[in-house]
């Protein structure tokens, strides 16, 4: 018996090669992937300044965030600040701790717009500035907690634009190979974006030049394992970025 074509477009085999099931998730990969025992929020900043000003971009911006840092008013301190030295040119960048997350983010940015001379810092900056950029970031589980560190050193920035879907993945390969980045107290610390570009991931290096950066990075391959861990997450890749960047005087991370 001829079937019609309202029964083949209701449950026909042609429907049948199209639909799959999705078993449900029962978590955000936020949680899966973030660490439990804390509540810290981060911020990533960009911004890009006139060459001309970028000795008294640093110095205003030192000053500001030595007031946050003494200020037990805010529940925000800077992890680091660098100066970009290879990839964008007269780029600064800036990484913030949130402790006790969105709601200190929250307070944050009440009490910074009711306070007169921030308002005038962001005046005089703003005039500093070609073009800014931010992210609200999450600190991956399994990656050191960044804390300050002596110097002097260079910093690697390791962008990478996943694609949509692959961060859990991501995240269960980079369990395991990073072990095999630590043994030279390389590994700084690993950042998923929640807020801003989504699906990227920032993982931050320091070495102690760019010789050591070379030798470090050859000596990983050598490493049972490494090998595998990069097979399966280039895959996974829409593309990457590689800042090489250069602390400032008030940084934390020398």
């Amino acid at each position: 018996q001829m079937r019609t074509c309202s029964q083949f477009s209701d449950k026909g085999w042609f429907q049948s090669m199209f639909v799959h099931e999705v078993e449900a998730r029962k978590d955000a990969h936020s949680n899966l992937l973030s660490k439990s025992e804390t509540s810290d929020l981060y911020k990533i900043q960009f911004h890009n300044v006139k060459p001309e000003c970028l000795e008294a971009y640093n110095n205003l911006e030192a000053e500001v965030q030595h007031k946050l840092h003494v200020d037990q008013d805010y529940p925000c301190d800077v992890v680091g600040s660098w100066n970009t030295w290879y990839g964008d040119q007269d780029q600064a960048v800036h990484l913030w701790r949130y402790t006790g997350g969105y709601p200190a983010l929250t307070e944050c940015l009440t009490k910074l717009n009711n306070n007169k001379e921030y308002r005038d810092f962001r005046m005089e900056r703003s005039k500093m500035l070609v073009s800014r950029r931010n992210q609200l970031l999450l600190e991956f589980s399994f990656w050191n907690e960044p804390t300050p560190r002596n110097g002097p050193n260079i910093y690697e920035m390791r962008s990478y634009k996943l694609k949509p879907g692959t961060m859990i993945e991501w995240g269960n390969h980079w369990a395991r190979a990073i072990k095999h980045r630590q043994e030279n107290n390389e590994a700084v610390g690993g950042f998923f974006s929640q807020i801003g570009d989504l699906y990227e991931v920032h993982h931050l290096w320091a070495y102690k030049d760019l010789q050591s950066r070379e030798e470090t990075r050859n000596s990983a391959w050598q490493k049972e394992g490494w090998d595998s861990s990069v097979y399966y997450t280039v895959p996974l890749i829409r593309s990457m970025e590689s800042r090489i960047m250069i602390p400032t005087k008030s940084s934390p991370l020398q």
